[in-house]
């Protein structure tokens, strides 16, 4: 079969903290133009709990405080920190608390993540992005929000990860629009917004894999690494979070755990550089998986 890549033409590389996210040459799991780019494993840790949250991974986490969980984190073989401020609310003193926490946080490069609220993450993001200490992710710009977020991105030096509705042409332009922006195309991460097992994830495989594709081909605006927050989306299966199942699916526990590592091992597979987890005990796995 006739190699399709062309020969030293490799994802851009972007830095965060000391981490390179990118610069692979071929999909992972392949030796293809002596691949040797490494997949960045992120755990995230939320804010706030909500009713959202498993109550499995509260149980694990066993800290009522942010600053427990932090701790927690920190301590883990994770490469990145993420941190979802899931606000439910614009309110002044919720902006000002998730301020003051995003400057005091050191721990390990980060992602600073919004509450997944246009209305809110046009405040809250641009906020974040000014009080960082350092440079970190800023997550996520999307279409009505990114106009908002981008100059404080560009201000503080961060990387920011542009979400697009699972469609290759609105990811590139989403990249292309920033870019206009001043916003360097070697601080942008493509957030596909990628479905989780069980909740549409071949669908979100074949995108990845065709940006990928794309990338390697020589298309400028889609060679950027690839950020997936499979936690969240694999935790929004009912297989991940019910325990309303015959026996044979097994104890609900493992295949919660399970469901998330089988989630980020495809994606990694369609070429995606940063999975960002919420199973602590998955960060070694996936870390060993493609070690």
């Amino acid at each position: 079969m006739k190699n399709v890549y062309q020969p030293n033409l490799k994802i851009r590389e972007v830095k965060i903290g000391d981490c390179v996210a990118g610069g692979d040459t071929s999909f992972s799991f392949m030796k293809e133009n002596e691949n040797t780019a490494k997949v960045l494993v992120a755990l995230e840790i939320p804010y706030l709990y909500d009713s959202s949250y498993p109550v499995l991974l509260k149980e694990l986490w066993n800290c009522e405080s942010f600053e427990g969980r932090l701790e927690k984190a920190a301590d883990s073989d994770a490469d990145i920190i993420s941190v979802k401020f899931n606000i439910s609310e614009i309110n002044e003193s919720e902006l000002a608390d998730a301020v003051h926490i995003a400057e005091k946080i050191i721990q390990k490069p980060l992602i600073l993540r919004g509450a997944n609220n246009s209305n809110i993450d046009k405040r809250l993001l641009p906020l974040l992005a000014e009080s960082a200490k350092r440079q970190a992710v800023i997550a996520f710009g999307e279409d009505g929000t990114y106009e908002d977020i981008v100059p404080a991105v560009i201000q503080g030096g961060h990387v920011l990860s542009l979400r697009s509705p699972i469609d290759i042409n609105l990811a590139k332009e989403l990249n292309i629009l920033s870019s206009d922006m001043g916003l360097s195309p070697d601080r942008i991460l493509i957030d596909p917004d990628m479905g989780g097992l069980g909740y549409g994830l071949e669908y979100g495989y074949s995108i990845i894999e065709r940006i990928k594709q794309a990338a390697f081909d020589g298309d400028s605006m889609l060679n950027m690494p690839i950020i997936a927050f499979i936690g969240e989306e694999s935790y929004r299966a009912k297989e991940a979070k019910s325990k309303n199942f015959p026996e044979s699916w097994g104890d609900y526990t493992n295949r919660a755990k399970f469901w998330e590592t089988a989630a980020a091992s495809a994606l990694i597979s369609a070429g995606v550089n940063i999975v960002v987890l919420w199973h602590p005990e998955n960060v070694s796995v996936i870390k060993e998986l493609v070690k």
